[in-house]
């Protein structure tokens, strides 16, 4: 057996069962999360001993890992030099955000057609808890308002009915909220009311109104990135100008 099959308990919180994962799936989870978040910057050279300092695991999982990850275009791989955290470019930026309104909206009209009273149930519970993180203050915990804007979101096409359709949202959600978590300061000095946006949502689609609930849906994606890309216009000449 390699170490990289090598099983290792993994942590759990409240009466979460815990279970095991191998080195590799340890590796890349740890290495997805940093990239997602924007602990580890676009274009950051991914040496292997360094993560493997950074995360106690062994090489060859991290190599494993890194190759993965390479699959889904979160990390770059380069001829015989290794590998490098994906650049964020504008270009990017524009085909996900035309992604996920495409799917989005088709997930959303499904929903709509499909849910029931648990699924509106969970939609009003994901909007009332991010609603308690807005109004607890003005700088709520960045990673705490990911998780639960996400939630919201999510608990809108629960109910789509397509286990492909969800999946590939969810692959389109997490290169946009790499944008959205790295780019995070071109939102926090807009005047924008998040907030409102995601009630005129909530509200359009437990009214069952399809085509205001993804008019809103599509408007709100496509203003978070009209805010993200003059900050990451101002990155990408910035880096250009050091060449």
């Amino acid at each position: 057996m390699s170490m990289s099959e090598i099983r290792v308990p993994s942590v759990a919180s409240g009466d979460e069962v815990v279970q095991s994962e191998t080195l590799t799936e340890q590796a890349y989870r740890l290495i997805r999360r940093d990239i997602l978040s924007g602990a580890l910057a676009a274009g950051t050279k991914l040496k292997i001993e360094a993560l493997r300092a950074r995360y106690t695991i062994g090489p060859t999982p991290i190599r494993e890992a890194l190759e993965r990850l390479a699959s889904e275009r979160l990390a770059q791989a380069e001829q015989q030099r290794g590998f490098r955290v994906a650049a964020m470019t504008l270009r990017d930026l524009d085909e996900l955000t035309d992604m996920r309104i495409l799917l989005e909206g088709e997930a959303l009209r499904r929903s709509l057609a499909n849910g029931d009273y648990a699924w509106e149930g969970a939609i009003v519970s994901a909007f009332h808890k991010l609603d308690r993180l807005t109004m607890s203050g003005p700088s709520p915990d960045p990673d705490e308002w990911e998780r639960r804007n996400r939630e919201f979101h999510g608990a809108l096409i629960a109910a789509a009915g397509s286990g492909w359709l969800i999946r590939s949202h969810a692959h389109v959600e997490d290169h946009f909220g790499r944008y959205h978590r790295c780019l995070r300061e071109a939102l926090l000095t807009q005047d924008r009311d998040c907030h409102a946006e995601h009630r005129a949502i909530m509200e359009a689609a437990l009214a069952r109104d399809s085509d205001r609930t993804v008019q809103l849906a599509q408007r709100h994606i496509k203003r978070t990135a009209e805010l993200l890309r003059p900050e990451l216009q101002t990155r990408v000449s910035g880096r250009a100008g050091k060449r």
